[in-house]
């Protein structure tokens, strides 16, 4: 196994100008939009974080063009189709979300760092970013759900010519999808577009419970355990790592399962290949149920809920694949691929109508950390996608991963797609043992990025 530390005692020191509120270009609409109960999910409360690295852009068109500047225009000219990203977050009578479109603005971040791109990375910039906190500053107030910005950005010139473009949004306003495909309006407005090429469509109540709630499946994604709210994993020391699977890691894991299944999808066969090796290195009691947890788009033509063209709201549901901790370990790597092909056969408009009616009944779950793994495929929501004007980003995408958490992610070269980048976070002895399992799971050597960002950057 190949380990890489492409940063040493790297410095990264950033100049940021005052924080400044982004508006509508245009006047826009001033009024209330109640969010879907799917977005109303108290889960969703949360922050999510997103990073773009652009190179510098040599063509005579870019000449003398200042991203700062660009990226702020069209910010403006975006909002006036997205204005209620413009708006604060409310509550009614009932702790149900609504978004008043009072065109407030976006927060929005100017700043300078005294580095290189090529000083973020040996060959390929992958996460974690232990620097991300420069990039994007915590701008006091402007993480609260209520009444605080809906999505903050800042833009960090980098000494090249190059820019880093990173933000943080309120994740019960938009789902990745969603929010794939307003950095990708604002990308289009960036280059000169008049309006976006896919227009955003609210339609919130298409996702709201039936009347009365009919829970029809049994949801173990939202199931509660014992004590669900105590951390049962070591949170100090650590390990981040990003391991990347490529064409020939991948057939050296088809290897494992028998003819009928060699067949399945890039994102199946990493996922069981995970869960399991994770499992292992865990070193759980044989007896401790387990469960991989897999999030999907409900967009698709196949789930009848036609979600028109545009919706940005939260459309994102979860699958589960179940196993005993000591069977899924003993077992071959295809019992964790059928339990994963049999979930998700049982993915369909019942199960989602279902899942949306126990939302509004239920309390929201808990999770026990070393027995539950969500995992997310960022690598069709849009993120690499995003053109400001400097062509595409050397890396697009979340910026991490936590130790219940990770989010798949292409792992791209000048344009050129070299497979997917798995961010792993574990104890460190666990993460050990974990690369020792994906070691003897693959025939030959797998790239990681090792991070320890505590020890590496000195944040100035």
């Amino acid at each position: 196994m190949e380990t890489i530390s492409p940063i040493t005692n790297l410095t990264f020191k950033v100049k940021r100008c005052e924080p400044e509120l982004i508006v509508p270009s245009k006047p826009t609409p001033h009024e209330v939009k109640k969010l879907s109960d799917v977005d109303n999910q108290k889960g969703l409360r949360v922050q999510i974080f997103a990073v773009w690295f652009f190179k510098k852009n040599d063509s005579p068109s870019m000449e003398g063009k200042d991203p700062v500047k660009v990226i702020r225009e069209a910010l403006g000219k975006a909002l006036v189709y997205y204005y209620p990203l413009a708006g604060r977050l409310k509550e009614d009578s009932n702790g149900k979300l609504m978004v008043d479109c009072n065109a407030q603005g976006v927060c929005f971040i100017e700043a300078d760092a005294d580095v290189k791109l090529e000083q973020l990375g040996h060959t390929v910039i992958q996460p974690p970013f232990p620097y991300l906190q420069e990039v994007l500053y915590h701008v006091p107030g402007s993480d609260k759900v209520i009444d605080g910005p809906l999505w903050l950005i800042q833009v960090t010139r980098l000494r090249c010519g190059g820019f880093i473009v990173a933000t943080r949004h309120n994740h019960t306003m938009v789902d990745a999808f969603g929010a794939g495909q307003f950095m990708n309006a604002v990308g289009e407005m960036a280059r000169g577009a008049q309006h976006p090429s896919v227009l955003p469509v609210w339609h919130r109540e298409i996702l709201d419970a039936q009347k009365p709630p009919r829970v029809t499946r049994i949801h173990h994604e939202y199931q509660r355990d014992i004590d669900d709210a105590k951390l049962d994993i070591d949170m100090k020391n650590l390990a981040h790592l990003s391991f990347v699977f490529g064409p020939d890691q991948i057939n050296a894991i088809r290897k494992h399962l028998p003819p009928h299944l060699a067949t399945c999808s890039r994102f199946e066969l990493i996922t069981a290949c995970i869960w399991k090796c994770r499992t292992l290195a865990l070193n759980l009691d044989p007896k401790e149920v387990v469960q991989v947890t897999c999030a999907f788009n409900g967009r698709g033509k196949n789930f009848g809920l036609n979600l028109p063209l545009g919706y940005y709201g939260n459309a994102v549901f979860f699958l589960n694949a179940i196993s005993m901790a000591g069977v899924l370990c003993k077992n071959p790597l295809g019992y964790a691929l059928e339990l994963l092909k049999k979930a998700r056969s049982k993915m369909d408009e019942d199960h989602i109508r279902s899942v949306t009616n126990f939302i509004v009944t239920k309390n929201p779950p808990g999770y026990k950390i070393k027995r539950n793994f969500i995992i997310s495929d960022l690598t069709k929501v849009g993120f690499a996608e995003v053109d400001l004007g400097w062509g595409c980003a050397e890396f697009a995408g979340n910026p991490g991963s936590y130790p219940m958490v990770t989010h798949y992610k292409h792992h791209k070269s000048n344009n050129v797609d070299y497979g997917i980048i798995v961010p792993i976070c574990l104890p460190l002895l666990d993460m050990k043992r974990f690369k020792d399992e994906l070691k003897k799971m693959i025939e030959g050597p797998i790239t990681c990025e090792t991070i320890q960002p505590a020890k590496i950057l000195s944040m100035l």
